[in-house]
């Protein structure tokens, strides 16, 4: 009892006030449904491009297909624990409106819409929360614009989600879930117009204005440190540029052109914590296919006239790009690039979405991922998810058998690490990073994790000291599942990469290696079985690994 609460303490402690408080209201309050007819609507007189496209996942007019997990709508309704909650979310979105191939099922969308009116009563169910109902209207919003109709009924329960969404607010959640409210309220605030709209437009365009410098750091990575989240979030940006774009003179042209330099930093970004497979890393919760691809949000943004200068593969010459707002690091070469989280986990008052992966790394060499972190599979309060957000799911080193940061629960973060004493060196075609973090000083010893990565032509030498009393310290390398490990002697790996068809060798230096088994979830609902290579630290306090690669040229 006295560690949970210990938990609880020092997972509130790093809360705004407001949240607080407007939890107890958001638990407490209870809007009324607003059913007044629905305002005018507002025409339309400038242009809507097609929107960003995720994968379809109404696979027939009755069946869904989320996460890897598919459900049929006549047996297992639209709330209950047939699925877990994020499922049920995805019902509620509405995304297969305008996804791939959406065209050709407008007969589906259209029988689909009528059927969520009629089973889900305003104000009960999953699909009433403010998340999903946000995610929903901008979807019924942007299959309007893209030609579609709504009968009367649909027009009208679009306003009624509107109103009661303008009234449950997520300003205890704060993060994506309020950016989220604020989108929905500026699509339907442009969609409609009158008193009324322009109220929620008003609001929409408030929240928007308060958070894009908050949530958007000045480097151009979203604040929550997940690439995946920062995918999401470019595309909101988009949306709103798009939808500005639609109707034209409403919104106002400086604003507009400062979400355009915004989004360009945002891309850049992207494209920089992207693998030469083009897809994104593992740090924090990722997944590919939550949102749109990279390769899908980069041709959107071109549709709306907003580019950005694409990464030179092809050069042999060393590359450094550092954010240091996020806190993360880009190093390439010629066919190796490596990217290291000397970052915080996150912000302070919105951990949910953390890891405990600080320090961890991930490269890829000839185009092909060797070392990954763990990635995510699932949400929810379960052992995996503890498991995929723990230290030992990545790259990086853990003391004692502790995480680095204290994540427990589904989303909740006690005491987190902080990166400390960095230090980058370049010289010629080498760079070397030194970084420590504290994390673990709330253990017996106050032990410190200090790290160091040299990254020169052909090899990465990766060395962990710790400093302080421990009792156990374990660097863990987590290798991708089609990595092909042989282990040559005790100190002596080889690893087969199977599209190049190149050999990489790993010598550990220091430290008492073994192979483990471990997982890889490249999206939600798959979970791979991989291997890590564990490298226990041992009397010197210190571990060393070298991969090296051949250099050609």
């Amino acid at each position: 009892m006295a560690s949970k609460l210990a938990l609880y303490i020092h997972t509130l402690r790093y809360l705004k006030p407001g949240q607080i408080y407007r939890r107890l209201w958001y638990r407490l309050a209870r809007p009324r449904v607003e059913s007044s007819p629905w305002p005018d609507l507002r025409v339309v007189t400038g242009h809507w491009v097609t929107a960003a496209r995720r994968h379809k996942s109404l696979t027939d007019g009755d069946n869904f297909s989320f996460l890897n997990e598919t459900g049929r709508l006549s047996e297992i309704g639209w709330d209950g624990p047939e699925r877990e909650k994020l499922w049920r979310y995805n019902q509620h979105y509405f995304d297969d409106l305008n996804a791939a191939g959406a065209a050709a099922r407008v007969g589906w969308h259209q029988a689909l819409i009528k059927r969520w009116i009629i089973e889900n009563q305003p104000g009960q169910g999953a699909g009433w929360e403010p998340y999903p109902t946000s995610l929903r209207i901008v979807n019924w919003v942007k299959y309007l614009l893209a030609g579609h109709s709504l009968d009367d009924e649909g027009l009208q329960s679009l306003a009624i989600q509107t109103r009661w969404l303008s009234r449950r607010i997520e300003w205890h959640i704060l993060g994506n879930h309020l950016f989220a409210n604020a989108k929905a309220l500026v699509f339907a605030g442009l969609f409609f117009e009158g008193a009324e709209a322009q109220k929620w437009l008003g609001i929409g365009l408030g929240i928007i204005t308060q958070e894009l410098p908050e949530q958007v750091l000045p480097d151009g990575g979203n604040f929550e440190r997940s690439p995946m989240y920062h995918a999401i979030f470019l595309e909101d940006l988009l949306d709103l540029i798009n939808l500005a774009t639609a109707y034209p003179g409403v919104v106002g042209c400086e604003r507009v052109d400062e979400w355009r330099v915004i989004a360009i930093k945002m891309l850049d970004w992207l494209q920089a914590m992207c693998h030469p497979d083009g897809e994104i890393t593992f740090f924090n919760d990722a997944a590919i296919g939550i949102a749109p691809s990279p390769a899908e949000i980069n041709a959107y943004a071109c549709q709306l006239g907003i580019s950005t200068d694409q990464i030179d593969k092809s050069s042999s010459t060393l590359t450094v790009s550092r954010f240091s707002d996020t806190g993360y690091m880009r190093l390439e070469t010629l066919n190796a690039v490596a990217f290291l989280d000397v970052a915080p986990i996150g912000p302070d008052y919105l951990p949910g979405h953390s890891h405990a992966d600080t320090l961890s790394f991930e490269l890829s060499l000839f185009g092909e991922r060797v070392f990954v972190n763990g990635g995510t599979s699932q949400y929810g309060n379960g052992p995996v998810r503890l498991d995929e957000r723990g230290t030992k799911a990545h790259n990086t080193l853990t003391i004692n058998g502790k995480n680095s940061s204290e994540v427990w629960s589904g989303f909740r973060v006690a005491r987190r690490a902080y990166p400390i004493d960095l230090e980058v060196e370049q010289v010629g075609q080498s760079v070397v990073v030194n970084c420590a973090h504290d994390g673990y000083k709330r253990l017996h010893g106050q032990p410190v994790h200090k790290r160091s990565w040299q990254f020169h032509p052909g090899k990465l030498v990766v060395h962990d000291r710790v400093v302080g009393e421990f009792e156990t310290a374990i660097a863990f390398f987590h290798f991708h599942p089609d990595v092909k490990v042989t282990a040559l002697d005790h100190c002596r790996y080889s690893l087969h990469l199977p599209d190049s068809g190149q050999e990489i060798q790993l010598f550990v230096l220091s430290g008492a290696a073994s192979i483990e088994q471990s997982y890889f979830a490249p999206e939600f609902g798959i979970r791979l079985k991989s291997q890590c290579l564990a490298v226990r630290i041992e009397a010197d306090n210190n571990m060393t690994v070298e991969i090296s690669w051949s250099i050609d040229e």
